[in-house]
């Protein structure tokens, strides 16, 4: 539901995403594209983890007075 919301304020329509899924196919071809998506995948996990430990920080920095 949220990756509607987003492409529709990235006013992106169904023909849009047809072609830039089609220009992806074409330009790395089917075997290349479970391997762009895995490590895609694994970049917004690190980013994720990269967040709650900032927030963690700040949280815990909040929490013990100096």
């Amino acid at each position: 539901m949220e990756s509607l919301t987003v492409l529709t304020m990235l006013g992106l329509g169904g023909q849009e995403i047809f072609l830039v899924a089609l220009f992806v196919l074409l330009f790395f071809g089917a075997k290349k594209i479970p391997e762009l998506m895995r490590g895609l995948g694994q970049g917004i996990n690190e980013f994720k983890n990269a967040t709650k430990d900032v927030k963690e920080n700040i949280e815990k920095s909040m929490e013990d007075p100096k």
